[in-house]
């Protein structure tokens, strides 16, 4: 392991946003059930959930890193961006297994991009210095975002 990882200690961003990966994650294992079928009501606090994850960043931790490098994205940026979409995609149809399986891989991938030394929220955890917990306080008034219901039609294919 290399010194930088090994000399890490992660930030109020990066603790804070890395617990709502936990907590993502748990409410995904909780709406799975034992025939590889979903509970839609559980299902669906884990949507809003990372929905509003993304908001969070989209909203809170990205323009905020562009601020504080006077403007200039992070490289990381749009790689989330995309991440993003991709994700938000996903979670446009009823969950089914293949599909809540092609969102974890993806999850787990982009994941790497955010936790961790040299990471997003680390990242933002720097930049920030003496305000990080003044960021986590508007992560945390982030609202949920409302939710469509899920869509399996014609059109779904575009969406892909």
């Amino acid at each position: 392991m290399p010194l930088a990882e090994r000399d890490h200690t992660p930030g109020p961003i990066e603790v804070f946003m890395t617990a709502d990966h936990v907590r993502l994650d748990a409410l995904l294992r909780a709406a799975e059930r034992d025939d590889g079928s979903f509970d839609l009501e559980r299902y669906a606090l884990f949507r809003e959930g990372l929905l509003r994850h993304i908001a969070m960043e989209e909203k809170v931790l990205l323009p905020f890193a562009r601020e504080r490098r006077g403007g200039e994205p992070l490289a990381v940026a749009r790689a989330l961006r995309a991440d993003h979409g991709r994700i938000a995609k996903l979670l446009v149809p009823t969950p089914t297994r293949a599909l809540v399986d092609a969102l974890c891989m993806l999850l787990v991938e982009h994941n790497t991009l955010e936790e961790g030394p040299a990471a997003l929220y680390a990242t933002c955890d720097l930049l920030a210095g003496d305000e990080a917990h003044a960021i986590v306080s508007r992560l945390r008034a982030q609202p949920a975002v409302p939710l469509a219901k899920h869509y399996d039609g014609p059109l779904l294919a575009r969406l892909h």
